[in-house]
């Protein structure tokens, strides 16, 4: 059985999706944010970089949230997550390593300006200027579904729980997600999607605003 290492609202938000989405047996361990659980000895020597969230499948133990959703896709390809024709896999990997390479990435500057300067005062400055980079990014996101229920091809994939999970982080922005026309029809439909329900009642992830 897979242990997820997680904390609601995380970056194992997505993973705990592909973990619903396949089906497959698996338990939580919550690693208290509050009480800094993963910067404990016994957390770091399962993930060394002190972060959120960590995958243990037997004796093999991997981190980095999107190399989990990965790991987890290929040892169930019939869960169908990741797409078999080769120009839609490739779009796939396309999608998703601009959603955890750049977006992710920017919304983490966001989140955390004092760890991108030495002066307190900067730090309005930082998140104004990162506010105006995430909706260039959103915007790009917002037109490429303007046409689609989902975001690669005609299924559900890895890219739409990555995004879902970075959309309800974003839910604070000046302009969330949501005020965007076609990103928040999208995110309406993903929103009913099954895993992603039963993720969000289990993580206690309300989800009436997308309704």
């Amino acid at each position: 059985m897979y242990t997820l290492f997680y904390y609601p609202r995380n970056a194992s938000l997505a993973p705990h999706f592909v973990l619903e989405a396949l089906k497959v047996p698996y338990q939580l361990e919550l690693v208290d944010r509050k009480k800094n659980v993963q910067r404990s000895a016994q957390y770091l020597q399962l993930n060394p970089t002190g972060r959120i969230p960590t995958l243990v499948d037997d004796e093999f133990v991997l981190f980095e949230s999107a190399a989990i959703c990965l790991y987890l896709c290929e040892k169930h390809p019939d869960g169908h997550l990741i797409p078999a024709e080769p120009k839609q896999k490739a779009e796939f990997y396309q999608w998703l390593m601009y959603l955890t390479t750049t977006v992710q990435a920017e919304l983490m500057i966001y989140f955390y300006p004092e760890r991108h300067t030495q002066s307190a005062l900067m730090y309005d400055d930082i998140v104004r200027t990162q506010q105006s980079r995430v909706q260039d990014m959103l915007t790009l996101l917002d037109r490429h579904l303007a046409d689609k229920t989902y975001m690669v091809g005609e299924q559900f994939t890895v890219c739409d729980c990555y995004l879902f999970m970075l959309c309800i982080w974003a839910d604070e922005l000046a302009k969330p997600p949501l005020q965007f026309e076609h990103l928040g029809r999208y995110l309406s439909g993903i929103s009913r999607h099954p895993a992603i329900e039963a993720v969000c009642k289990k993580e206690g992830t309300e989800l009436g605003m997308y309704r």
